[in-house]
């Protein structure tokens, strides 16, 4: 369900404080605020936002040259991959560029009259909301930006129509004018990019100490077509697995990875599921599944385990669904009301979070205990967050809920039958 973001007013509010005016002309006069958020041929010569860091705004002019780069509205010797691996590791590295490239990508796709450079410019927009989100102060007006793109493709249309047929400034008659429609619509672009701007501002990006590399840049951009197996629901997943694995019926990312923490001896290995793998191994493992591909060269079972908790997590709509939260807290201590609610589960849904449950229980077992360290009491700790997600704000409740929520899925892990899942892929 996509929330109703900040107005109109309140964007022109929060533009009126925030941005660094430009000035033009030899008296200096100061640009008006719908200039400073059209789109530029030319260069600026100072951030679009406000800031006192010294690198912030020399990085930012240099960085507007990388974005019309990226968009084809400036000649550059590097291909587009590159030049969007350089822009994006620089606000990876750098927090306080990352709103700036934001605003700057506003600016350039605001009456734009060349379709392809608008829709580079979502593109990049898209690509970077793969490694970072904005700071809290910007993401609402960037938010109500998307937002008011998502079902805008007459609009645009209309008004590159209407832009072209005005007199068109010095600037933009030096343009190439290139404006045969290319890429897609706008608003598949902003879809993806309201979708992805509320996971980012959660998850917070990319993580790690590996800078970005082009395999990633390319893999963001594959995204906007083609959703991730993390962060998507499972009913994409599966549609998505159709063509490859017509016949499973559990989720293909599910059963590798969990065979893998196995194959690798992970129910042998201390602290599994609690001890996380190396982040960058996770994040490299992470762009091979998505790609359908499990490398061989695997070794430590805290990899995939971390990687399979994660993707549990990241799920759109987590295993158990919003609408049985209320029963599983309720019912978290009576062992057969608890294993009532799993029958009541949609039958994707059932068949993953038994799949699970029946992988946990390996864990669970005497024999293994005695190597894990990880008894039914830590298992459900570490896992019951990557099945349900408490909705509240208040401290307390979450708080108290915790406790249900490990307690729940402790008498799944005890009492619920998962013999027929054996063999299930």
């Amino acid at each position: 369900t996509l929330r109703k973001p900040i107005s109109q007013s309140s964007m022109a509010d929060w533009a009126s404080k925030n941005l660094n005016m430009h000035t033009q002309g030899i008296f200096r006069r100061r640009i008006s605020i719908s200039n400073m958020l059209s789109w530029n041929g030319g260069s600026i010569k100072k951030p679009m936002l406000i800031t006192s860091n010294r690198t912030i705004k020399k990085e930012a002019c240099e960085m507007f040259k990388l974005v019309q780069s990226y968009m084809g509205d400036r000649q550059t010797r590097m291909d587009r991959n590159h030049v969007a691996l350089v822009t994006v590791t620089k606000c990876w590295s750098m927090q306080g560029l990352r709103d700036e490239l934001y605003i700057q990508l506003i600016r350039q796709t605001t009456d734009n009259i060349c379709y392809r450079s608008l829709a580079w410019g979502w593109e990049l927009m898209a690509i970077s909301l793969a490694f970072f989100s904005p700071s809290p102060k910007f993401q609402s007006y960037l938010e109500g930006y998307i937002y008011r793109h998502l079902d805008s493709d007459e609009k645009i249309a209309q008004h590159i129509k209407d832009l072209k047929n005005k007199k068109i400034t010095k600037s933009r008659k030096k343009r190439k004018q290139n404006t045969e429609d290319e890429g897609l619509p706008i608003s598949t672009y902003a879809k993806y990019c309201y979708r992805k701007l509320q996971k980012v501002a959660v998850t917070g990006g990319k993580k790690g100490l590996r800078k970005p590399t082009v395999e990633e840049i390319m893999h963001a951009r594959n995204a906007i077509l083609t959703p991730s197996l993390f962060g998507s629901s499972l009913e994409e997943i599966m549609l998505r697995q159709q063509d490859m694995y017509p016949g499973n019926k559990l989720p293909w990312v599910q059963t590798q990875l969990s065979q893998q923490v196995l194959a690798l001896g992970g129910e042998q290995t201390e602290g599994i599921f609690r001890i996380p793998g190396d982040i960058d191994e996770v994040n490299a493992l992470k762009l091979q599944v998505d790609q359908w591909k499990i490398p061989n060269s695997l070794s430590d079972p805290n990899i995939p385990a971390s990687l399979l908790k994660l993707w549990y997590r990241e799920l759109e709509e987590p295993v158990i669904p919003q609408q049985f939260y209320k029963e599983c807290i309720s019912n978290y201590e009576n062992p057969d009301a608890a294993v009532a609610v799993v029958q009541l589960l949609p039958e994707l849904n059932r068949l993953v979070l038994c799949y699970l449950i029946h992988f946990l229980q390996i864990f669970a077992q005497p024999s293994n205990v005695g190597r894990t360290k990880m008894d039914v009491n830590n298992l459900a700790m570490v896992m019951a967050p990557n099945c349900l997600r408490c909705q509240s704000d208040d401290p307390r409740v979450i708080f108290e809920n915790t406790r249900k929520e490990m307690s729940f899925l402790r008498m799944l892990i005890v009492h619920l039958d998962t013999t027929f899942v054996k063999g299930l892929v």
